[in-house]
């Protein structure tokens, strides 16, 4: 894939929050059409219970990627642990955006990097990976989507609710990316290079490998920040992957 590249995660669009709608469209504006292609690597969106709920912020969004992608960017969409029931009629709707499954292999004219939302690395948290089981099962959520609107807001309200409370009581630790998760799935792919998002920690993490990965013995793992007090990018350039934030 020819450079540059943008990658953006964890947004968590939601009518509450207009700020950090308007700071996607200003970044939408300021990049139309000088960029190869935008990943956005999950939780787009705070909650998604069907491509059925059509709302004015999810239209608005439509158009404004639609807009973007017109003027020359191919659009990438990875399910986040927010809006995994994001589906073909919504990407469509957003100027033919490309659903992407994770672990996600992106070739580029420098390097190979895996692509990930980064939910499924938390493994220590075996909580939320029993409910992540659940809710990504092709069944469950099929029957989901049967239910009505109604009842599917009552499931999303009460299930955001019931995780506010455990990650209250939750450490930090526990909810971050499990470093033996990481390498695991490198180590799986092949791969050296790592993006991810979910964790809100925005940060370049260099890993030591022994034994090495193709001829490797460091990794790099780069996560990607969550837009709340200010807004994350990284952008991948002539071979340079660097990470970028701007006030909301």
């Amino acid at each position: 894939m020819t450079e540059p590249i943008l990658f953006i995660s964890d947004l968590h669009l939601e009518e509450s929050r207009p700020d950090i709608t308007a700071a996607l469209l200003r970044f939408l504006e300021q990049h139309a059409g000088c960029c190869h292609s935008l990943f956005i690597l999950g939780d787009l969106f705070e909650v998604w219970i069907g491509d059925d709920e059509s709302t004015t912020l999810t239209r608005q969004v439509a158009a404004a990627l639609e807009k973007f992608a017109k003027l020359g960017t191919q659009l990438y969409l990875m399910h986040g642990n927010r809006d995994f029931l994001i589906g073909e009629t919504y990407a469509q709707e957003c100027g033919g955006v490309r659903l992407i499954r994770e672990p996600y292999r992106l070739e580029t004219d420098t390097c190979t990097y895996l692509l990930v939302h980064g939910d499924s690395l938390c493994t220590d948290d075996t909580e939320y990976q029993q409910f992540r089981s659940m809710v990504r099962d092709p069944h469950w959520q099929k029957d989901f989507l049967t239910q009505s609107l109604t009842a599917r807001r009552d499931f999303a309200r009460q299930a955001r609710q019931e995780s506010q409370v455990a990650i209250a009581d939750k450490s930090m630790a526990i909810m971050d990316v499990n470093s033996d998760s990481v390498i695991e799935l490198l180590r799986s792919q092949q791969l050296n290079s790592l993006i991810h998002g979910h964790t809100h920690r925005p940060a370049f993490h260099n890993i030591e490998l022994d034994p090495p990965i193709a001829g490797q013995n460091k990794a790099t793992r780069l996560v990607l920040g969550d837009w709340d007090k200010a807004g994350w990018y990284a952008r991948l350039a002539e071979g340079n992957l660097s990470l970028h934030n701007f006030r909301l």
